[in-house]
């Protein structure tokens, strides 16, 4: 009993404290997010889409290599096995719960701009994982390690700039990747609950039940990790696009209306209450990279775990993370909210949402709470990874077993931590991961065309 009331007290710490944290991230975040951050991001995806001479038009057969086993060539574990832990940690509570905070951001039309993120962010994607798998190394346990603070230490030589990443990937992880979800899950549980249930002992409940899980999966490290993520990443994304599919279905006639809204938004802003149309790109661009982690460095870090034959077929399999993750389960997240009226509704986040599926008759709220669930159980497991070889590439691997333990006693604080304050720490936190992974790609851009196009050039690739 003195432990749950430990707990309790720990979930509910000073409203001052909390006040004062969310105001600084909320002023920081402002910052970083400025329109020059998000020129650089869009900027980047647009000079990359062109220097890799429009690498998109490989995604049928991108699609079809990563469905191909690789047991011949070097690393640590399948294509799919990569994909799968970058999609656990990239599909996540930004699918459901981002997508709810761009349309009360910047009304629907911001649908359009995380789709047109999504779209051009494959060719990031692309050249983040084709510069990993190149300059990726083994550790001292002989698995393989990689990411952008190699490629910023072993192919910029910019080794500084490469702790930077390192640094500010750890502390990126405990809010996009930790916190954010832990939260989302914990909202969309309580909506599920009868109206004056005391709130903490829920949140409670929830930060430790997701913090063991998670805990139990992580002690068998990167192979584990990539093995439980082939398993539920195809169910849970599966389960979800059928309860989204049952929505649309349901109000088939909505659906022109609804896309055509979208569409006029996206270029007019007059949906959006007090904003504007800039406010509203603002919005559909930061909630796309935080849902597919174009640009970011993240999903590059699980790439460079993969077997492949050579770095282009890796970079291939791993630029359908983002077309599966925006192109189309953001987009159909967000044409749900539409269609349904939810986006009117004046709810926010899991909510607005929740507000959505609760068109399905009966099980709707259930289908979404399950869908969110796995969402964010997975999305703790592919980040917890992310971070763990950012700190292994500042310490090494003696800092790994207290990092997983603050790793889970994070997922409990994010439970318990007012929303505001975790989405404004998550955002900062990207944005400051971003920065140098974004100066890597666009210095090293002719190194990865080059690369690409005597690669793509070579059968094998394809096999």
């Amino acid at each position: 009993m003195n432990l749950f009331n430990a707990l309790l007290a720990a979930a509910s710490p000073p409203a001052t404290v909390l006040d004062r944290a969310n105001a600084f991230f909320e002023w920081t975040s402002g910052i970083l997010w400025g329109p020059w951050l998000l020129v650089l991001l869009v900027g980047t995806h647009v000079y990359l889409t062109v220097r890799l001479g429009v690498v998109q038009r490989w995604l049928g057969p991108a699609i079809r290599l990563t469905f191909r086993p690789e047991r011949s060539a070097e690393g640590d574990v399948s294509p799919f096995g990569a994909l799968a832990t970058a999609l656990a940690a990239t599909v996540g509570a930004g699918n459901i719960v981002g997508v709810a905070v761009a349309v009360t951001a910047g009304g629907p039309g911001a649908i359009f701009w995380m789709w047109i993120t999504g779209v051009l962010g494959i060719a990031t994607k692309y050249a983040e994982a084709l510069l990993a798998v190149q300059f990726r190394v083994r550790n001292e346990r002989g698995e393989m390690s990689g990411g952008p603070m190699y490629v910023l230490a072993n192919g910029l030589r910019l080794p500084w700039l490469g702790v930077l990443f390192a640094v500010f990937t750890v502390i990126a992880a405990f809010g996009i990747g930790n916190m954010f979800q832990a939260k989302a899950v914990t909202a969309s549980v309580l909506e599920l609950v009868p109206q004056g249930t005391p709130e903490t002992p829920i949140r409670v409940a929830c930060g430790l039940i997701m913090a063991t899980a998670t805990g139990l999966v992580l002690i068998g490290g990167i192979k584990w990790i990539a093995r439980f993520c082939e398993i539920l990443v195809p169910f849970m994304i599966g389960s979800y696009l059928v309860g989204c599919g049952i929505i649309l279905a349901l109000h088939w006639d909505q659906l022109p209306a609804a896309i055509a809204l979208i569409l006029s938004d996206a270029f007019s802003g007059e949906a959006l209450a007090g904003g504007g149309l800039g406010g509203m790109i603002a919005a559909g661009v930061k909630r796309g990279l935080f849902s597919n982690e174009s640009g970011l460095g993240s999903a590059p870090i699980a790439a460079a775990a993969a077997r492949s034959r050579n770095p282009a077929q890796q970079a291939l399999v791993s630029m359908t993370g983002t077309f599966w993750d925006t192109v189309v389960i953001c987009l159909i997240t967000g044409l749900v909210l539409v269609v349904t009226g939810a986006w009117k509704s004046g709810l926010e986040g899991a909510a607005m949402t929740a507000s959505a599926f609760g068109t399905i008759p009966y099980v709707g709220p259930t289908v979404l709470t399950f869908g969110l669930i796995s969402f964010v159980f997975s999305t703790l497991i592919g980040w917890s990874y992310y971070g763990e070889k950012s700190l292994e590439y500042l310490g090494g691997l003696r800092f790994v077993p207290v990092y997983r333990w603050l790793w889970v006693v994070a997922i409990f604080l994010g439970a318990t931590f007012p929303s505001s304050l975790v989405i404004n720490f998550s955002d900062s936190a990207n944005a400051l991961m971003a920065i140098p992974n974004l100066i890597s790609l666009i210095a090293l851009a002719g190194l990865a065309a080059r690369e690409s196009k005597d690669l793509l050039s070579r059968p094998e690739t394809f096999e």
